[in-house]
């Protein structure tokens, strides 16, 4: 029931999307919100109870009967990402730059005010190589061990990382544990993510060379191989400068190829679809054959 649950909530992720209504996400976002006014401290136990309250209270809520395709279709973002990346391209074949920054925002957390349409399409196939193995295959990986509670716990995981990981003033202690807890339950789909852009993109042994490469060099250890694989997958060159809130990020340049038009944002997304699918068919006989043993 587990394996045919997350090939359910899979199907229903990529025809439905996200529900416009009573998300469950968006719930537990106003959830964790409502508990740090009384969990918030300017240092890192406090953040360390913080998110050991929430993941451990949505593992918890796991183990209650939810059918897995049901937490499968509310955990997974892939229509989500593919939509707004289609929306952003849209926008950009229309020459509606100001349009294209302002709905680029949906998908990034960088300043868009002043970007031109390269670094658009640049940001666009960074955060679909990024968010394919977030939303997607990540929280397939985490099914697929452990079912629903995997599903419910790294989702809480990842939303509580968007919401106070994040460095600034505030979040720099209080957030270590939300960002360092994200960045373990990462590790497998990303690297699952970028084995499979290798296998499946336009050029294989450009995807190895730049993950090998150039994926050290990012900032973000799980970020790192998928946008590289991505890169070297598509044949383009990713990296550059970002600015966050008025921080400057100059980012290592990953890919050996050219830069990105608003034509890759297709590629990557035909790209990411494929890994998707595919990160699918490698999970989800995984519960059926621990079962069997």
């Amino acid at each position: 029931m587990s394996s045919l649950g997350l090939v359910a909530g899979y199907a229903a992720d990529r025809l439905l999307g996200d529900p416009t209504r009573w998300h469950p996400v968006a719930g537990f976002g106003r959830i964790a919100g409502a508990l740090e006014l009384r969990t918030y401290a300017d240092d890192r136990l406090a953040g360390a109870v913080h998110v050991a309250l929430l993941v451990g209270g949505a593992a918890a809520l796991g183990r209650a009967p939810i059918p897995v395709a049901l937490a499968t279709w509310a955990v997974l973002g892939g229509r989500s990402l593919d939509r707004e990346a289609a929306a952003v391209q849209a926008l950009l074949d229309a020459g509606d730059l100001h349009g294209a920054r302002s709905r680029l925002t949906h998908l990034v957390g960088r300043d868009t005010s002043g970007l031109d349409e390269v670094e658009i399409a640049r940001a666009v196939v960074e955060s679909v190589a990024e968010n394919t193995s977030d939303a997607v295959v990540a929280p397939l990986v985490w099914g697929a061990l452990l079912g629903v509670p995997g599903l419910l716990a790294y989702r809480a995981a990842n939303t509580l990382d968007a919401m106070v990981g994040h460095r600034s003033p505030r979040y720099e202690r209080f957030g270590w544990a939300a960002a360092r807890l994200d960045d373990l339950l990462n590790l497998p789909g990303s690297r699952l993510t970028a084995a499979l852009a290798v296998a499946l993109g336009e050029d294989p042994r450009g995807a190895a060379r730049a993950w090998r490469r150039d994926a050290r060099h990012h900032p973000s250890p799980n970020a790192g191989p998928v946008e590289a694989a991505f890169a070297g997958a598509l044949g383009l060159r990713l990296g550059g400068v970002n600015v966050y809130g008025g921080r400057v990020e100059d980012r290592p340049v990953l890919g050996d190829g050219r830069a990105p038009d608003r034509h890759d944002v297709t590629r990557a997304r035909r790209l990411a679809r494929r890994v998707g699918l595919a990160s699918l068919l490698v999970l989800a006989p995984m519960p059926l054959l621990r079962r069997r043993r």
